[in-house]
C-alpha cells in the first residue's frame, strides 16, 4: 500500500512501447556499404584529386584568427594574379567564390602562391592523345607519378631564429604604449571639440 500523503502512482504504460523503439543493429552493415561506395567512387574518379583546392583563410573573431583553415573558394583577384580564368578554374578542381574579398596583401599572396604551386603539380590528360588542346599536358608529364592528396595548409606560425634583445627593445614599455594609444583614441573627440571651441573664442575676441 501507498504510505504518506503522496500523489497516487499512475504510470501510463498502456502503449506498445517496444514497437516504437529505434534500433541501430544495421550500423556495421551501413559502415561497410559506405566504405565500398567510397572505393567505387574513388576508382571512377581515376587520377583526379580526392577533393577540390580551397584557399587558406583566417578563422573569424579574435579567438580563432590565429588559426588557418580552408575557405569556401578563391577570389577573382587571386585567380587573376595566378593567371587562371574563373571558368577554367572550375574545370581543373579549383573552387571559386566571387563574393569573398581580399582584406590583406599577405593573405592574397599566400593564396596566389597556393594556386601557382597547384598549377605546377597539375596534370591535365587530353581527351584525345593525338589532339591535345591548349592547357593539356603532353610528353613526359602524362607518365609522371601522380598523387591524389590535396596541398596542405601552410603553417600560420613563422619560426624566427633566436637573437639577442636590443637595448631599444629592452627599454620599450609595451603596456604603457598600449595604454597611451588607448587614451589618445578615447579622448580624441573631446580634445578636438575643446580646440575648436578655443579657436572660436579667440576669433570672437579679435572681432
Amino acid at each position: 500500500m501507498v504510505s504518506h500523503n503522496n500523489v497516487l502512482p499512475n504510470q501510463h504504460f498502456h502503449k506498445d512501447w517496444q514497437r516504437r523503439v529505434r534500433t541501430w543493429f544495421d550500423q556495421p552493415g551501413r559502415k561497410l556499404r559506405r566504405r565500398t561506395a567510397r572505393k567505387t567512387k574513388a576508382a571512377a574518379l581515376g587520377v583526379r584529386p580526392l577533393k577540390q583546392l580551397r584557399p587558406a583563410v583566417r578563422g573569424q573573431t579574435i579567438r580563432y584568427n590565429s588559426k588557418i583553415r580552408e575557405g569556401r573558394g578563391f577570389t577573382l583577384a587571386e585567380l587573376k594574379a595566378a593567371n587562371i580564368g574563373r571558368k577554367e578554374a572550375r574545370t581543373i578542381g579549383i573552387v571559386v567564390d566571387h563574393r569573398r574579398r581580399n582584406l590583406s596583401e599577405e593573405g592574397k599572396n599566400l593564396n596566389v602562391q597556393r594556386l601557382v604551386e597547384y598549377k605546377t603539380r597539375l596534370i591535365v590528360f587530353p581527351k584525345k592523345a593525338s589532339k591535345p588542346k591548349k592547357g593539356d599536358s603532353t610528353g613526359d608529364d602524362l607518365t609522371a607519378p601522380t598523387t591524389r592528396l590535396a596541398i596542405a595548409l601552410p603553417d600560420p606560425y613563422v619560426a624566427e631564429e633566436p637573437r639577442k634583445i636590443t637595448s631599444e627593445e629592452r627599454e620599450t614599455k609595451a603596456y604603457r604604449t598600449l595604454r597611451d594609444a588607448r587614451s589618445r583614441a578615447r579622448y580624441e573627440g573631446a580634445r578636438k571639440l575643446r580646440q575648436q571651441k578655443k579657436e572660436e573664442e579667440e576669433a570672437a575676441k579679435k572681432k
